[in-house]
């Protein structure tokens, strides 16, 4: 086996062809491989469209209100039709831009993925420290230094630098346009907003019937 992939292959696909002899158990693994892929790349277009929506300044999408008014617009299928759009615009420049060459795809997506990571445990760390569950901030601290290895490794190829700049901009950006909104409170406002259009709708559903006053 190779030390490293050739240019139409990868190294868990070099692993997998020595391990099975390249027959039907080969297939069924890269198949399985693609399906996770798949699913991967499925949840970014079902999750991120959701937060474009909630950043938004949009009165019905109970957002915050740091991005414009159109991307907390929905269809009748309560999916916000332009965030899926801009996520699609998004793939298709990252797409060209890669010549549709997955060694490089996988090595932006996974720096994309690491500082995600990255940025979650350290965030619950604090969270734990600030609650003095200090296991749980270990644990937490750990994963979080596994994480900057790997990022580390990652950058140290080259073309990941590109996506961690666009990491980096994107990140300056909602926070610079998070601060001009006069720094909303975010998920917990979203929360009230939620309770404040339940109890409005209890409210109505709570009303009598108007009586009919009206004599015959």
């Amino acid at each position: 086996m190779s030390a490293s992939p050739g240019a139409n292959s990868t190294q868990i696909a070099n692993v997998a062809r020595a391990a099975s002899g390249g027959g039907l158990s080969y297939g069924l693994f890269q198949a399985t491989s693609a399906l996770l892929l798949l699913a991967a790349a499925s949840s970014s277009f079902q999750a991120g469209p959701g937060l474009l929506k909630a950043l938004s300044r949009h009165p019905h999408s109970a957002g915050i209100g740091i991005l414009p008014r159109g991307l907390g617009e929905t269809n009748r299928h309560y999916t916000p039709y332009w965030s899926v759009a801009v996520y699609f615009a998004v793939s298709a420049v990252v797409l060209i831009a890669a010549s549709g060459q997955e060694q490089k795809l996988v090595l932006v997506y996974a720096v994309a993925v690491f500082v995600s990571f990255l940025a979650g445990l350290t965030a619950m760390a604090r969270f734990s420290l600030r609650d003095r569950r200090r296991g749980l901030a270990a644990v937490n601290v750990a994963g979080a230094l596994a994480v900057a290895f790997t990022l580390l490794v990652n950058l140290a190829r080259g073309y990941p630098l590109l996506s961690m700049a666009a990491t980096a901009a994107i990140a300056a950006t909602l926070y610079t346009l998070w601060v001009r909104a006069g720094r909303p409170a975010g998920i917990e406002e979203i929360e009230h907003h939620f309770d404040d259009d339940d109890e409005t709708r209890s409210g109505h559903d709570a009303d009598p019937p108007a009586k009919n006053t009206s004599q015959a």
